[in-house]
């Protein structure tokens, strides 16, 4: 840890010289990017700086004790040393916690696709509940939700709801609710009072902004359709909605909310820009993936992470085996615990891997 600390120091002095150079700060992009690494790295190199000095201290103070001193003196330098190595300890602690890489991702607004899984209409009606737990919580933390697309069924509920949230943290407290989500209760439509299980799944996808995902004109092909469903007076009359396909990877991404054919087209794009990013993350992350495995899991979609039981009144998260007893408080939208339970066990997972 050491010498990886030694390590940013220097790079830290070689960033301090590079962003006064007058020839650098010509190129505005290039010293942009070196203000921002500079700025990131600056707290661990501070602290760093202070964790040696109270080493220094620490050393100084143990070879004061060799020499011949009063019994007054030795025992203040004693007690120096305990406080010293107490202050040690802790700014170790700190170090290894500024550490912990940090998500480049974690600033980023976020795209969720909900979509109903195993158990038909009831798998729909779930599928709404977790859009309207995700708005409630929205809500709570005073980030925008933007309707992008969707697909309703035709008792309540959706078969598919792709929507955006933006806000400060919306990625870095949102990214662990990503997989299959399963629901354990008796439908409305259950005469004989079986509880039923069914499933939905959850997608959360960092917002991929313009520098993450380029994408090349020739590679989409881009159709246009009357939209069908809810939508107003045009529904049916125009070809508003827009059907985007990219050619290489063969995603398709359909938008029909929108009266407006340029919206649709809009919002389908960044829709398609976040799942190429997701899917450029997924590749470049499978290695390590495979050979270490998180504790709060893979985010797999097909991960069965989360079971919602109405009988009992519960929620658990088998990822960390953490159970609420809340669950209407739960699917209201007051999941702040569970998320917190989730990026504690992300954290404590990535310190026990540092070298």
């Amino acid at each position: 840890m050491l010498e990886k600390l030694a390590s940013l120091e220097e790079k830290y002095k070689g960033l301090s010289e590079k962003i006064v150079d007058p020839k650098i700060i010509e190129n505005i992009n290039e010293w942009q990017k070196l203000v921002k690494e500079h700025a990131e790295i600056e707290p661990v190199v501070e602290k760093y700086q202070q964790y040696m000095d109270v080493d220094k201290q620490l050393e100084e103070n143990k070879e004061m004790l060799k020499e011949k001193l009063e019994e007054d003196m030795k025992e203040l330098v004693k007690e120096d040393i305990e406080k010293l190595e107490s202050q040690k300890k802790e700014l170790e602690e700190e170090l290894k916690t500024l550490l912990i890489p940090k998500d480049p991702n974690a600033h980023k607004n976020v795209i969720v696709e909900i979509r109903a899984g195993a158990g038909g209409d009831e798998a729909g009606l779930f599928a709404g509940d977790l859009f309207r737990m995700y708005c409630r919580y929205a809500e709570r933390k005073r980030w925008k939700i933007e309707i992008m697309n969707s697909n309703q069924q035709g008792i309540g509920g959706f078969k598919e709801i792709i929507f955006s949230i933006k806000g400060k943290g919306a990625y870095s407290r949102l990214k662990f609710e990503s997989g299959v989500h399963r629901v354990q209760r008796v439908p409305e439509t259950e005469a004989n009072g079986r509880i039923h299980t069914s499933t939905a799944t959850v997608a959360v996808l960092p917002e991929a902004e313009d520098i993450d995902v380029e994408i090349n004109p020739i590679d989409i092909r881009v159709d246009v359709f009357r939209s069908s469903g809810n939508g107003g007076q045009s529904v049916n009359t125009t070809d508003s909605a827009v059907r985007i396909t990219h050619i290489p990877t063969g995603m398709v991404v359909s938008c029909q909310d929108e009266k407006s054919q340029l919206k649709n087209r809009d919002r389908a794009m960044k829709i398609l820009k976040a799942r190429l990013y997701d899917k450029c993350l997924r590749e470049q992350n499978e290695e390590i993936a495979q050979t270490r495995k998180s504790q709060v899991g893979s985010g797999d979609r097909s991960e069965r992470i989360r079971t919602y039981n109405f009988p009992q009144g519960r929620v658990t998260d088998h990822r960390i085996n953490m159970t609420i007893y809340q669950l209407e408080s739960f699917l209201d939208g007051d999941i702040d615990e569970m998320i917190d339970a989730l990026i504690t066990s992300d954290q404590a997972e990535k310190l026990n891997n540092l070298d």
